[in-house]
């Protein structure tokens, strides 16, 4: 039983700590910089549906947004690292992966937004395609000479 509660509450660290991407940004290793900004989109797209239950438009669009900033913080802080992602591909297979489990939560949340405010979420979810294409690209071609 208290191994439970010691697995909660460590789960609840984790929430917290992907919850503010300024925290995110202030990382200094690029490779956990980059995990850290998957958690926090996850985390943004909890609050996402939280915003869409109750109403709150403002909040939602907020999350959203946030969504976009943490994907391309994840990709820019793997460019940072300075590693060949076909050398080392660990931390680009994981933002890939990551990237690619974010797309199918939002393409669920999509379908329960009306037609007229998807608008934003297919915009992201164009973005977070391209995004994980572009890390794809990078571990599987050779780089030129």
């Amino acid at each position: 039983m208290m191994a439970r509660g010691a697995c909660l509450v460590l789960a609840l660290g984790l929430a917290c700590m992907a919850a503010d991407l300024a925290s995110v940004k202030a990382e200094v290793n690029p490779e956990r910089r980059s995990e850290r900004a998957l958690m926090n989109a996850e985390a943004a797209l909890d609050e996402a549906k939280k915003a869409l239950e109750q109403g709150e438009e403002k909040k939602l669009a907020d999350a959203i947004a946030e969504i976009g900033e943490s994907i391309a913080l994840s990709k820019e802080s793997l460019e940072q690292s300075g590693k060949n992602p076909r050398k080392n591909p660990k931390y680009f297979k994981k933002a890939e992966i990551g990237i690619r489990k974010l797309i199918r939560r939002l393409d669920n949340f999509r379908l329960d937004i009306t037609v007229d405010e998807r608008k934003p979420v297919d915009d992201l979810i164009e973005k977070a395609h391209a995004l994980q294409e572009d890390i794809l690209q990078a571990i599987m071609t050779k780089k030129r000479k």
